[in-house]
């Protein structure tokens, strides 16, 4: 008995010298730990989307904040933060993972199992609005999980409602919102109560405005209970952004969510109506409302309204400005989810769950009953050159798109702070810089929006003001605002002109991660089906 006891306490002592070698020093000492680079995507100056080889960032202060809150409150319980090469995680999550993506994470939370889903290709998913929301109540937005709420990471106010000067509702000045809304200058957030009275202001150096929507009709509450995040929460946020980012905008590239279809028929028998009604209240409810008006309890959260199914306006379609979507249309929207907004991709879902919620959907609106769409035929687009993306850059001026984007694409225009949507909602003009386009991010997708403009924004249709030939150099001027940029942080990445030069030459095939280009040794060997005439070209340049 006494042996066995010395035995247990020897193998007990070496267990976790042998755990403490394995997780603390032995890390140390393999190559690959050290390593910091990944392959990610890039846009180039003429619009394609190419992987090159580049080094991951370090976490900002606010980032690291937020890691802390992560691993703090037991995040990594549920979540993992690993794509494996198995069982179809490509398909479902994004890239494989690659050793430079964890180059600054200590420790590692890799985790170890997913009661939650996977998180290493969160980042930029969803608007940040969501992940609010997600903390305050998970089930706003999924109405299964066994998420808990993470309510302590909130500021909570009551503020009362009173008449204000121009006889409207208005909040009350008091030292419990002065408390935490501390405003710089003349500086305001809308703050856009839910049905339940509940609203969110994420700016807390500014001064919280009452906005109503129309479907609250006369307001009679007499208090609003608002919501702002503290600094944890903006940085957990921040920290979750930032997750698989490292890879760039991959997201353009992953197969699941590049969807083209126009023309389709979807059933709208009662069995499929009943079905869309399932999946509906299982995933959109919370967004888009029971009645399907946007008027969904996590609505408040969100910079971007949920879109009214009831009034049959939708930004993203192939038919003339003012007209219903085509089922394709909607597919479209659905399976790739408006990027920047909080509607993600829903390409997990199965197909016929898709097509039976688009049906549920279009019963909110007598319109699609009235209407058949009528699609636009859209022919494919001109190669891209350096003269093209020039004639866009002159139309972007003759446009006066500058007005509302401004000079350099980042939606800082002259008329930016006063735009407004069909509903009387504030509304931003997208920054171009970042690559993050709603309708999509190919140049068939700007040219849409160019010819046919999004119904309920102030974004108009060009088709009568520009041929055909400008708005594809429009479109592809458009695309190049983000060239070499960091989607996350719309940063420019640190590429030499030589490397700029080779990743636009049409020759550079640089098109799979396997295949990244090396702008470091501008080594094109490995990434390029046509070496010789790329070399030649760079030859001509003065690049060995």
């Amino acid at each position: 008995m006494q042996k066995a006891r010395t035995v247990a306490i020897i193998a007990g002592f070496g267990f976790i010298t042998l755990a403490l070698f394995i997780q603390g020093f032995l890390p140390a000492l393999i190559p690959q730990t050290q390593q910091k680079a990944v392959t990610r995507v890039v846009r180039t100056e003429l619009g394609n989307l190419k992987w090159i080889r580049y080094d991951t960032s370090d976490y900002t202060e606010l980032e690291r904040v937020g890691r802390q809150v992560y691993i703090r409150e037991g995040c990594w319980y549920c979540h993992s933060q690993y794509v494996r090469s198995v069982t179809g995680e490509t398909r479902r999550w994004g890239p494989v993972s690659q050793a430079g993506e964890y180059a600054f994470d200590l420790p590692h939370l890799f985790s170890t199992r997913r009661i939650g889903p996977d998180l290493t290709r969160v980042g930029m998913k969803y608007a940040d609005g969501w992940h609010y929301a997600h903390h305050w109540d998970p089930q706003m937005v999924v109405p299964d999980t066994i998420m808990p709420k993470f309510r302590w990471l909130f500021h909570v106010v009551e503020a009362k409602v009173v008449k204000g000067a121009d006889e409207k509702p208005a909040f009350e000045d008091s030292p419990a919102l002065q408390a935490i809304f501390k405003p710089k200058g003349d500086r305001t957030v809308a703050v856009v109560p839910n049905l339940e009275g509940l609203g969110f202001a994420e700016d807390t150096e500014a001064k919280p405005v009452l906005y109503l929507s129309r479907a609250q009709g006369e307001f009679k509450r007499e208090t609003v209970t608002i919501v702002a995040p503290t600094r944890e929460m903006k940085g957990l946020v921040a920290y979750v952004q930032k997750l698989g980012m490292s890879r760039g905008a991959w997201r353009d590239v992953f197969e699941p969510q590049v969807v083209t279809t126009d023309i389709m028929r979807i059933p709208s028998t009662e069995e499929w109506v009943a079905r869309g009604k399932e999946v509906y209240e299982q995933r959109c409810i919370g967004c888009h409302g029971v009645k399907g008006d946007g008027e969904g309890p996590a609505a408040t959260f969100f910079d971007h309204r949920p879109r009214n199914f009831i009034t049959g306006t939708f930004k993203f379609r192939t038919t003339p400005t003012g007209s219903l979507p085509t089922d394709g249309d909607l597919f479209r929207t659905v399976t790739r989810g408006i990027r920047g907004t909080a509607m993600p991709s829903w390409h997990e879902l199965p197909v016929n769950d898709r097509l039976a919620a688009i049906a549920y959907i279009k019963t909110f609106s007598p319109y699609f009953a009235e209407e058949k769409p009528d699609p636009v035929l859209i022919k494919d687009p001109p190669a891209s050159s350096p003269a093209l993306v020039a004639r866009g850059k002159e139309i972007f001026q003759q446009a006066k798109c500058w007005e509302c984007h401004g000079n350099t694409g980042k939606g800082d225009g002259p008329s930016a702070p006063g735009l407004k949507d069909d509903w009387g909602f504030p509304i931003r003009p997208a920054d171009l810089t970042r690559g993050q386009f709603k309708a999509g991010p190919g140049v068939e997708d700007i040219f849409r929006t160019m010819s046919l403009g999004l119904s309920g924004t102030p974004m108009p249709s060009f088709a009568q003001a520009f041929s055909e030939e400008d708005r594809w150099a429009l479109s592809y001027f458009v695309l190049s605002l983000s060239a070499f940029t960091d989607p996350l942080t719309g940063q420019p990445l640190t590429l030499s002109a030589e490397a700029k030069a080779a990743l636009n030459s049409p020759a550079l095939k640089a098109d799979s991660s396997r295949l990244a280009f090396d702008p470091e040794s501008l080594r094109v060997g490995v990434a390029m089906r046509d070496a010789g005439t790329l070399q030649r070209q760079l030859d001509k340049m003065g690049i060995e």
